[in-house]
């Protein structure tokens, strides 16, 4: 079933366990990360960054899941990732996404807190919930490049500003996270990550967190973390699972190479659910 945003992240708020995110670009990623939620239970929210719509059409992808969240037996969400412009959000808006991040932290507090508030008021209209963004995440993802210099965490007296200025549902901060691969070991500001959460006492999101160890997952759920953004691990699940057959064989049918890469990223993502703690939370 297809529901809000707000919907499901409400409950994990109440609850306190965090949901998967997953990134998807075409119908394998979207078919394992459903059938992941479906055999685990767990709730689940789709994301679409600018760089997976002009890929894929943002109609083929509207239709994918909207069509996967009607047979689901879980409650699924459709989100923006890291929506950058107007154009974008409206469109998204318009063909059924119900949830849209606008990602205004490379504008000075003020300009965020004034962009994001008119995004909020029209999405909140269609019943549309709203992610936003407060401190800069370093790394690449899509359209998303932020050099290492100009990364900064999150101050939580700016978060309180933000979040009674602007309406939004649910914030995405940054603790010491990063898009993409990292390089060592991330370190996360738990103590920011607490301060932030007692303030603020709603839906926080962890962006970048691929790669980030088990440990500090499940640390960062217990703190407060309800919405976890997934990529990264799943491409990488993907591409072995394609090498599987391409570098052992001389198969040439894609159902026979899709396949077992749809197989892997399920396994990854069911993974990655049940440690997030949203298995059984349906």
């Amino acid at each position: 079933m297809l529901v809000t945003g707000k919907e499901i992240l409400d409950k994990a708020h109440k609850e306190n366990y965090a949901v998967g995110a997953f990134n998807v670009n075409n119908m394998e990623i979207l078919q394992a990360v459903i059938a992941a939620a479906e055999e685990t239970q767990s709730p689940v929210i789709i994301q679409t960054s600018e760089g997976a719509i002009k890929y894929a059409g943002i109609d083929y992808l509207s239709a994918m899941v909207h069509l996967a969240a009607k047979k689901a037996s879980v409650p699924v969400a459709l989100h923006l990732d890291h929506g950058t412009t107007y154009e974008t959000l409206i469109k998204c808006i318009r063909n059924g996404w119900t949830s849209v991040m606008f990602d205004g932290s490379h504008f000075p507090l003020p300009e965020n807190i004034a962009k994001t508030k008119e995004i909020v008021k029209i999405a909140h209209a269609c019943g549309v919930s709203v992610e936003a963004e407060l401190g800069r995440l370093g790394g690449i993802e899509d359209n998303i490049s932020v050099d290492e210099k100009d990364a900064r965490l999150t101050s939580p007296d700016e978060a309180v500003e933000f979040v009674n200025g602007t309406g939004v549902d649910y914030l995405a901060i940054a603790i010491g996270t990063a898009h993409g691969k990292y390089k060592g070991e991330p370190k996360l500001d738990f103590e920011r990550l607490q301060t932030i959460k007692g303030l603020l006492n709603m839906p926080i999101v962890l962006h970048g967190a691929s790669g980030v160890p088990e440990d500090s997952i499940i640390k960062s759920t217990k703190l407060g973390v309800n919405k976890i953004n997934i990529d990264t691990d799943v491409r990488v699940a993907f591409t072995e699972g394609v090498k599987s057959v391409v570098t052992t064989s001389d198969e040439f049918d894609p159902r026979k190479i899709c396949g077992p890469a749809r197989d892997n990223m399920k396994k990854v993502v069911m993974e990655k659910m049940i440690m997030f703690g949203c298995s059984g939370k349906a």
